[in-house]
């Protein structure tokens, strides 16, 4: 049986059959890896902008689609009723509150449009409270671009114990800022000037992120390619029994013939 198996023949067959292993067995692992990645969540194609107010409803949730969109607003800036949230970097993915305390501050400022609404417009981020460019608000009417985000909710970040001096806030929630800014209509969300306004830093806002979707198709191919090498391992097998039989029953005839002669 030994010498069958290690026989030119079949050992040719041995190596066929490994390399069939392999190469079905990495065919299967790379499409398992492209259904895996479909299901992760990726950056969408970014659209072109839009104006604000067509995204940013007042009285109103925004649509989850519309997520760092491109917009753009016009209008003229409330300077009398900027804000500063404190505790920020100048990333709006990165975590506020007690986590970044005295990391620094967005530099929030209710952009006021054509139509008399307000929109929140973060201009930019600064480490100090007193930095100049805080107080440096444009004037007059101006154009400004940047990415739509939702507001915060007050409790997505841990407080101050002690409260926050006048003038600043945690969050960019709509509702504080209703009442904040009272007798004015606020639209949803917040723009993240891009660029900064003046000297300010920017605040760094990814463009829109969209869940994956499994593609079903490559696990199923995934598994073809597996069942084809539980095949080829089957019909290795058979022919090496086949093999292994057909030489025991030669070896068992040989003697017959040698005593007929």
């Amino acid at each position: 049986m030994l010498r069958t198996l290690l026989s030119p023949r079949v050992m040719g067959l041995h190596l066929l059959t490994l390399g069939v292993l392999v190469a079905f067995i990495l065919l299967g692992r790379w499409q398992l890896g492209v259904f895996q990645d479909s299901g992760k969540p990726h950056t969408s194609v970014d659209p072109g902008p839009v104006a604000v107010a067509t995204l940013a409803p007042v009285g109103a949730q925004m649509n989850g689609e519309v997520v760092s969109r491109r917009v753009t607003a016009e209008g003229s800036y409330d300077a009398g009723r900027q804000l500063l949230v404190a505790d920020r970097r100048a990333d709006v993915d990165a975590p506020g509150g007690n986590v970044s305390r005295d990391h620094g501050y967005w530099v929030l400022t209710p952009l006021r449009l054509d139509d008399g609404t307000l929109m929140p417009v973060v201009r930019g981020w600064t480490a100090k409270p007193d930095d100049p460019a805080v107080a440096a608000v444009p004037q007059g009417r101006v154009a400004v671009a940047g990415r739509l985000r939702p507001q915060e909710g007050t409790d997505s970040v841990q407080r101050r114990a002690e409260g926050l001096p006048a003038g600043q806030v945690q969050t960019v929630s709509t509702g504080e800022l209703v009442n904040l800014w009272t007798g004015q209509k606020v639209r949803t969300g917040y723009v993240v000037a891009e660029p900064p306004s003046g000297s300010l830093t920017q605040v760094k806002a990814a463009p829109p992120i969209v869940g994956g979707t499994l593609t079903w198709r490559n696990l199923a191919y995934a598994a073809n390619w597996w069942i084809f090498a539980g095949f080829a391992v089957f019909m290795w097998f058979h022919f090496v029994r086949d093999a292994v039989r057909s030489d025991r029953d030669r070896g068992k005839s040989s003697p017959e013939m040698v005593l007929e002669g």
